[in-house]
């Protein structure tokens, strides 16, 4: 006997789940691969339609070994989180090429739900968890609309995925037992080759005219800071990402020999300081942000030379971290020889015109604190902030200093250091973040890619570094409201409430995060301390699990055991039921026992205006119910319509007004009664 074929719309429906499955690994597979499965599965629909059955096996078989081969080279291996995921993506739209039948079709969404699931070793977030689930309830509709019915694809696909929708609301407290209950591990499951694959995000090693243009257009969060006490101003949010020492004449590049792997010690000084964690989403990097400027290293991190958090691994997933910073210059000691001829250098042939300037400078000033007011005072007189400034050529400081006059921060930084230099001052350029947005609700400082920054510091003997930004010195608003304020202001006024919303919702997305992304082995046994469970060990959490299950799979048979309501029964009763009980809202007194024309005659009595119109729906309802076995399901979807349509139309306003008098009743009397039918 031969097997059932699945029909045409269901065939559709589960192409277009398999195709929602590998939608969400859009962000993260080749470029090349995306496309190629949505041509494959819109071909493999189309061409069943003209002729079902199954491509040629040759035909599989070759773009199964086509698949793999397109993976490795493009990877290297198909082991991995990437690799893997890919492959998984290919093979499913694969998959829908010898799917025929309805268990072909099972076989598919249950590979759905794995491919699905693999989505989320890249993004816990919570909308992206919201999406993952809405293609969930997709899937599980798709698998309802596979079970056998009078008239399947009559049903309307609305039913199946509210079902759907019915099943994971009914495993949330199954799923949240789980998640508080089971054992948690010490690192993720996805600590595994080519971890680290994916592109970086945020600063580089270095720094050359125009490469911060993009990263200040990315709103993307950076990270989070959480401080103990008061926040500290504006004007004090500086966050040291990466110290740049070395110029070649157009780029600064971080100082390799001497700084990485040197542990700065920790000066015992007066000066205040603040205690804060930062919340850091991945970077594929090393570098932490801290508050200019650390004193401590978090665990598995260490402080170097130049007073730059160094994490001891690749930052792949969310890290928290604790710091504590200095609010103020700490003294110093002399800086050594060869450190200071190193920040003293310059590249030859390049800067002519600013080297004389900054010698002009030095000639005329008294003191190093005079000359950079020199500088200073230049940069506000003169030069205009834009996110967009002229291209600049091959020296790039001169040209910039006076012929342009106009750029963002790297552009003030780097002439300012080099200014610095030329007049005999040691400097260096220090690149982060500036500011961010403050949530009064959640209590935390957002910073995001495009508050991306770069200021300068120099040396002076007896103070140690100290802070200089020459950027404030242009756009005192860049520091004080922030990098929306400025940073292509045209485009940031049209997104205002854009932005507003996203920083809203921020605040939302932070408590999934810390409740739980962030919900590892010691926050687990903090939540389970507070029933007496912390001390429990792994095969005692799991043994309360299980009693967990027996308890809601006892309570799951007595819901499906129970004797249903007198209402229910097949469509078209809980069709006439739901009239009933309209009515009744609309004050017209209907009994138990009423049939068809009884009720009608009770309408009647009422209004016989509402009983001639109602007179089709009781007499297509008498006729399916009486007049025949089993109603056809497209009829009674038919008499479902047409009377939802005529109870908005004719009781929506007598309900309304009935409401209202009973409220009027209740307030008089203090009684109020219910209704039923």
């Amino acid at each position: 006997m031969s097997k059932p074929l699945l029909g045409a719309p269901r065939f559709t429906l589960l192409a277009i789940t398999i195709l929602a499955a590998i939608g969400t690994h859009l962000a993260h597979v080749p470029i090349w691969l995306a496309p190629l499965l949505g041509i494959l599965v819109a071909a493999r629909v189309l061409l069943r339609r003209r002729r079902p059955g199954k491509p040629p096996a040759w035909l599989r078989l070759l773009l199964a070994v086509g698949l793999l081969i397109a993976i490795i080279l493009d990877y290297g291996t198909v082991f991995g989180r990437d690799s893997g995921s890919a492959f998984g993506c290919g093979l499913l739209a694969l998959k829908l090429l010898e799917t025929e039948t309805p268990r072909d079709a099972r076989v598919a969404l249950g590979f759905s739900a794995f491919v699905l699931m693999s989505a989320l070793l890249f993004d816990q977030g919570l909308l992206f968890t919201l999406l993952v689930c809405a293609v969930l309830v997709l899937l599980l509709a798709t698998l309802n609309r596979l079970e056998p019915a009078p008239l399947p694809d009559a049903r309307p696909l609305r039913a199946s995925l509210a079902l759907g929708l019915r099943l994971i609301v009914l495993a949330l407290p199954l799923a949240l037992a789980s998640f508080v209950l089971v054992p948690r591990l010490a690192s993720p499951l996805w600590g595994a080759p080519n971890a680290g694959s994916q592109a970086r995000t945020g600063l580089s090693e270095t720094m050359a005219p125009g490469q911060f243009t993009d990263l200040m257009s990315d709103d993307s969060p950076a990270f989070r800071i959480a401080f103990e006490g008061r926040a500290p101003p504006p004007s004090a949010q500086y966050f040291r990402t990466l110290v740049l020492s070395d110029f070649d004449g157009t780029t600064w590049t971080r100082a390799r020999a001497g700084i990485q792997h040197d542990v700065a010690p920790v000066r015992d000084t007066q000066v205040p300081w603040i205690d804060y964690t930062i919340t850091l989403e991945p970077t594929q990097q090393r570098w932490l942000p801290a508050l200019d400027t650390p004193i401590t290293a978090p665990r598995d991190a260490f402080l170097t030379t130049d007073e730059v958090l160094v994490a001891s691994q690749l930052v792949t997933h969310l890290r928290e971290y604790r710091v504590r910073s200095r609010l103020a210059p700490a003294g110093a000691a002399r800086l050594a020889r060869n450190q200071r001829e190193r920040l003293l250098r310059l590249p030859p042939g390049v800067g002519s015109r600013a080297r004389q300037l900054a010698a002009s400078w030095r000639h005329e000033s008294t003191d190093d604190a005079e000359l950079v007011q020199r500088a200073l005072a230049m940069f506000h007189s003169s030069f205009t902030y834009t996110l967009s400034p002229p291209l600049l050529g091959r020296d790039s400081i001169d040209e910039f200093l006076f012929d342009t006059r106009s750029g963002f921060c790297e552009h003030y930084a780097s002439a300012f250091v080099f200014l610095m230099r030329a007049a005999g001052i040691p400097a260096r350029v220090v690149t982060g973040y500036q500011g961010g947005w403050w949530s009064d609700a959640g209590r935390y400082l957002l910073v995001r890619q495009s508050d991306a920054h770069a200021w300068a510091e120099i040396w002076r003997d007896g103070r140690g570094w100290l802070r200089i930004d020459p950027t404030a010195a242009v756009a005192p608003g860049r520091i004080e409201q922030g990098a929306s304020q400025v940073n292509d202001a045209a485009n940031w006024a049209q997104a205002d409430w854009l932005r507003s919303l996203r920083n809203h919702i921020d605040i939302v997305n932070r408590w999934w995060t810390q409740g739980v992304v962030r919900f590892d082995a010691m926050r687990q046994r903090a939540v389970l301390s507070e029933f007496g469970l912390a001390d429990r060990v792994g095969g005692n959490l799991l043994l309360m699990l299980a009693g967990v299950f027996s308890l809601m799979l006892m309570l799951g048979a007595w819901w499906a055991m129970r004797e249903p309501p007198p209402e229910r029964g097949d469509a078209l009763d809980r069709l006439w039921w739901r009239l009933r009980r309209q009515l009744v809202r609309a004050e017209i007194e209907l009994a138990a026992s009423d049939g068809p024309l009884t009720l009608q005659q009770r309408v009647r009595a009422c209004d016989a205006d509402l009983a001639q119109s109602m007179q089709p729906l009781v007499r297509d309802y008498a006729q399916l119910r009486y007049a025949m076995s089993v109603p056809p399901a497209a009829a009674v979807e038919t008499l479902r319509r047409q009377t939802l349509a005529w109870s908005r139309r004719h009781l929506r306003r007598r309900i309304v007004q009935a409401r209202l008098r009973k409220i009027s009743r209740l307030i008089k009397t203090g009684r109020y009664r219910r209704d039923s039918p």
